[in-house]
């Protein structure tokens, strides 16, 4: 059978689209991308939610042509994957910026700081979605950011207790959760790079909050949580401290165990032990084969083999092909390139 593919979020914003990025030219992590988010949002004009509009249908029409079972909306919204959701979250302020060091010292930047109990506005990712599903019949899946990882991309000025501020984080993001289910998406994905940077927390009590975001959700919807290492300063640095890839052996089993059907996990960027997959016993792994933050094009030859070593552990039914992340670090030509590979592989491998 030829093997399914996804990408993950991520995805270079057309040229046309003034939206401020968290990378710069393209391989540049911004020092200050709340600030720049900011300042874009009070000159911009009226028709900028159409020019959006038009990038989100383009990003998932060109995934679909090159061949993408499972598409995004490339996140063309976002100036990155975890503010866009915070600025619709009340008792976060974006214009208290606090200085943290994150991603278990990784990262060093100005956070927006919570300021008093953490609860949802209205609805918005529901029209995101329809925006996003009208240029296609295959299901896009809508990318959030999960309860851990907010909880590390914030400064907590208000609560001082980490447990319950992640309680809080992951009712407010269900209740945009189930308002996406009730519109008829069919994938949502709960994005926590911090279960494989902080996989203590994780296990004490992150996947505990990632099973609340996801509770009440009709068996419709597929319910998705990615697990990356970690994005580099920019592309081809290979000294970037990136999580420890251990962490995923000890989190395989009980996200097995957990009420999730799919998890993504890194494997371009550094090779894990194939007998990880073996941990994952009912749910689908989305199997990182090509790296985000290289200029190096894989080929469909080294991706296929790959995908060929993993179906040793792995049924083909469980195994979906995708990028180990975002790809906002690339430029687009490097992307089609990547991805186009990828889905040849794809169809060779299985």
């Amino acid at each position: 059978m030829t093997l399914l593919t996804a990408t993950i979020g991520a995805y270079p914003k057309p040229a046309y689209l003034a939206v401020p990025d968290w990378f710069q030219d393209g391989d540049t992590v911004q020092t200050d991308s709340v600030t720049a988010y900011n300042e874009y949002t009070l000159r911009s004009e009226e028709n900028t939610e159409k020019v959006m509009d038009r990038a989100a249908q383009e990003v998932v029409q060109e995934q679909v042509n090159l061949g993408i079972d499972f598409p995004t909306d490339g996140e063309v919204r976002r100036e990155n994957y975890i503010h866009y959701h915070c600025r619709h979250l009340k008792g976060i302020d974006f214009s208290r910026l606090t200085e943290k060091t994150m991603r278990s010292g990784a990262w060093f930047n100005k956070v927006p700081t919570i300021a008093g109990p953490v609860r949802a506005y209205e609805h918005f990712l529901v029209r995101d979605w329809k925006i996003a599903q009208a240029a296609t019949n295959r299901p896009i899946t809508v990318t959030i950011p999960g309860p851990l990882t907010l909880n590390d991309s914030l400064f907590d000025g208000y609560y001082n207790d980490e447990r319950q501020l992640c309680r809080e984080l992951a009712a407010a993001l269900q209740y945009e959760i189930l308002a996406l289910a009730e519109a008829g998406c069919q994938r949502i994905q709960i994005d926590e790079p911090l279960f494989a940077r902080q996989p203590d927390k994780a296990l004490a009590f992150g996947i505990e909050n990632l099973e609340r975001c996801f509770h009440n959700l009709p068996d419709s919807v597929t319910r998705i949580t990615h697990i990356c290492c970690g994005y580099p300063a920019r592309v081809d640095d290979e000294n970037y401290y990136k999580a420890d890839r251990a962490a995923y052996f000890q989190l395989a089993a009980p996200l097995d165990a957990a009420d999730i059907d799919a998890v993504s996990i890194e494997d371009a960027h550094q090779n894990n032990d194939l007998k990880l997959l073996e941990h994952f016993r009912q749910t689908t792994v989305i199997f990182g084969v090509i790296a985000i933050a290289r200029s190096r094009i894989e080929q469909v030859d080294e991706i296929t083999a790959r995908l060929q070593q993993a179906l040793e552990h792995i049924d083909a039914e469980r195994l979906i092909a995708a990028p180990d992340c975002g790809l906002a670090m690339l430029d687009h030509a490097t992307v089609i390139a990547k991805l186009r590979n990828m889905v040849q592989a794809a169809k060779i491998a299985g």
